[in-house]
């Protein structure tokens, strides 16, 4: 068989397209969308390959549109998880032994499948089951999606390509192993392209792995599976399990060949699942990896230079984009008194024109929320803040008759500490306070202590002296950091995404970073000339 240093094509981050009226990709979106509203779909777990369906069948309906029924999937239990398990160890060993072009190959399909083939088809079913509109679906499901698969397969190669040095009659090298296990990957409901990594990413680095996606998002998870499969994935190597949260985390945490957990969620749910594997730690042959990226009270930080039309948009996208249920969304801002009028004039404006309803009409910016539990959470806030004499700047209203929509709303509070300017929402409620100009230093510490959360953060200015003071004095409050723009759109190679202090480890999936988590080092020494003698020039007299 010949051999080679083989090269990966140069990823470039996959080109948006812009579903214009009369354009061919908003003729054949349309086309599935409404292919796939017309049929009722049965959505099994994949295991070792094989579809596994259970008694307790569950409907999934569009969050937009609860009198239609897009399928059914089935809830597992913990009997489904260990199969999980039983069925990756098993594809284990070939799987870490297929030479590394081979998994390199395999994604690299996958992403253009995704991009091509799969495109109409992965877009419309999270449009459907996630009420994205399309522009938001397109980012993630098909753009972001299968950048990652590209940009980690070159990832991979740099963290092989990166040897050390060697000296005379000898040669160092490192090996990256894949881990001496399963790794348990848990995703969001809100990022299709998140779903997609959370798995693959240990996956390409040789490791096997028994995937949880959301229950909200098991429609569109479904096609994530089946562009694996086409595009050579073996049985085993990825298991999809749909199970209770807590059921399927037990018997991950107290397994001996749990090897680690990749993670995107809430901040509780993690540290129940950090909680939970520390208590188990005695019984792991190797100490578990724990990669997660959790949540979020991002901030938009104003100076008094900015210019209040950047920052109302700013805040229109960043807040109310897929109705700011983003781990990054803009939740809370600071508005210097000067600017705040214009500021107010122009985020008004915007929500004005804002259209609510269906993904089916592309013309909605705003769709619904993703199901009951986060539309009630969501609505208390919002009540609470009328009760409490809050200012309702914009928004206000909600109503789940139809669907689970919630106004894009603005609360304006005069108490900087005010529950809904440092607790996480994960919905359409932005929460601005207005400072005095001179008070801009002291309002960056508040920016920094207000909230436990470091995910994302702004700062609008164009005083390069006023932009440098806070990016020194908010230098830990965001892992991802933006200058005069919004805190929302990270993009796979551009800016690796993630975050500390509650909102994770920040391991920053889209680089080389999150990859290193996935893989254990050897260092391997050859001699080319073993010494013969023990005795060294020292022990000579003189």
């Amino acid at each position: 068989m010949s051999k080679g240093v083989f090269q990966v094509p140069e990823p470039i981050n996959e080109p948006i397209l812009p579903y214009s009226p009369g354009s061919p990709e908003k003729a054949t979106l349309k086309a599935m969308i409404s292919e796939l509203r017309s049929k009722v779909s049965d959505i099994p777990m994949i295991i070792g390959g094989k579809e596994i369906r259970t008694g307790q069948r569950l409907e999934i309906r569009p969050p937009h549109d609860l009198k239609h029924l897009l399928g059914y999937y089935y809830m597992g239990d913990k009997s489904h998880v260990v199969m999980a398990i039983d069925a990756a160890l098993e594809a284990r060993s070939k799987w870490q032994a297929l030479p590394w072009h081979h998994r390199a190959s395999i994604f690299l399909k996958a992403a253009d499948l995704v991009s091509g083939p799969y495109r109409a088809k992965i877009n419309a079913a999270t449009m459907l089951c996630q009420s994205k509109n399309v522009y938001q679906a397109e980012i993630d499901a098909a753009c972001e999606m299968a950048d990652f698969f590209r940009f980690n397969v070159h990832f991979m190669t740099q963290i092989y390509k990166d040897q050390p040095i060697s000296s005379k009659g000898v040669w160092n090298r490192v090996e990256q192993r894949p881990l001496e296990g399963f790794v348990y990957a848990m995703t969001p409901f809100n990022f299709t392209s998140i779903a997609g990594n959370l798995p693959t990413a240990p996956a390409l680095m040789g490791n096997v792995v028994v995937w949880k996606p959301s229950n909200t998002q098991v429609y569109s998870a479904a096609v994530i599976m089946e562009i694996l499969r086409e595009a050579g994935l073996p049985d085993g190597v990825i298991n999809m399990v749909v199970v209770p949260g807590p059921v399927g985390g037990k018997v991950m945490s107290e397994h001996p060949d749990f090897v680690g957990v990749h993670f995107t969620g809430s901040t509780e749910v993690f540290k129940k699942v950090w909680k939970a594997i520390g208590d188990n730690v005695m019984i792991h042959n190797t100490y578990p990896k724990i990669v997660g990226e959790t949540g979020g009270k991002d901030f938009v930080m104003v100076h008094k230079t900015a210019h209040p039309k950047q920052v109302a948009t700013a805040l229109s996208r960043g807040a109310f984009e897929y109705q700011g249920q983003k781990c990054s969304a803009a939740s809370r801002a600071y508005i210097p008194k000067s600017l705040w009028p214009d500021v107010r004039n122009f985020l008004v404006a915007d929500l004005k024109s804002f259209k609510m309803g269906g993904v089916e009409d592309f013309r909605n910016f705003i769709n619904a929320v993703i199901d009951e539990a986060a539309f009630d959470k969501i609505t208390s806030y919002i009540q609470n803040a009328k009760n409490d004499g809050i200012e309702i700047v914009a928004g206000g209203n909600f109503d789940k008759s139809v669907g689970y929509f919630i106004e894009p709303t603005v609360l304006l509070t005069t108490d900087p500490n005010y529950v809904t300017m440092h607790e996480e929402i994960f919905g359409p409620v932005l929460s601005i306070y207005v400072y005095d100009d001179e008070k801009y230093e002291e309002t960056l510490e508040l920016v920094d202590k207000t909230s436990p959360y470091a995910l994302t953060g702004a700062i609008f200015a164009n005083d390069r002296y006023a932009l440098e003071v806070a990016i020194r004095k908010l230098e830990n409050a965001a892992g991802n950091f933006y200058v005069n723009d919004k805190p929302t759109g990270a993009v796979v190679g551009q800016q690796p995404f993630g975050g500390a202090r509650a909102s994770g480890t920040n391991d920053k999936s889209g680089s080389y970073l999150n990859l290193l988590r996935w893989v254990s080092t050897r260092s391997i020494k050859e001699n080319f000339a073993p010494p013969t003698d023990y005795r060294y020039p020292f022990l000579e007299e003189e």
